[in-house]
């Protein structure tokens, strides 16, 4: 297991917090064949609570959003017309359910282009990535210099005007 990773009390926050601040940062996947590739982070979305209505959560509790009710650290995995997983990562604390979804990495935009390079599939639902030997999170020690840009999610008319225009799209900028 890497030495270097983002840890428990890093996903435990507010996902408006972390959203922002997981930019820059590399997304790492260990490979069954022992390869190890780490991307930059560069696009995220939050998704905050039962409130927000574009969350899964705003239905409450089911057996797919079970994870997102989980402490902060978790993966939450999903797949969406049949054929994209899509990757997030839960925040928050336990029975506070926000998720941030990674839309973006080094070479690959489009949240269903990345997780079909990195081989996410609904094995990695619940995964911790605090303890995970195949996908974790590496701070950069750059990070207190990253510049990005927000704007609406995408994807979302469902939510109605309040939350599908909130700017919690994060896009990393240098």
């Amino acid at each position: 297991m890497p030495e270097s990773r983002l840890q428990q009390s890093f996903f435990t926050r507010d996902v408006l917090a972390v959203a922002p601040e997981i930019l820059g940062n590399y997304l790492v996947r260990k490979f069954d064949d022992g390869f190890i590739y780490k991307f930059l982070i560069t696009e995220v979305e939050a998704y905050r609570g039962e409130e927000d209505l574009a969350c899964h959560a705003s239905k409450g509790k089911t057996a797919r959003t079970e994870i997102m009710y989980h402490e902060g650290g978790h993966l939450y995995v999903y797949l969406i017309y049949g054929m994209y997983w899509m990757l997030n990562i839960v925040t928050g604390t336990i029975n506070n359910p926000q998720a941030i979804l990674i839309r973006g990495i080094q070479h690959f935009d489009g949240p269903g282009k990345l997780t079909k390079h990195l081989k996410i599939d609904k094995s990695f639902y619940g995964e911790n990535l605090i303890s995970s030997d195949r996908i974790w999170i590496e701070p950069n020690i750059n990070t207190l210099n990253v510049k990005y840009t927000t704007s609406p999610r995408v994807g979302i008319d469902y939510a109605g005007e309040i939350w599908k225009n909130k700017p919690w799209r994060y896009i990393l900028t240098d």
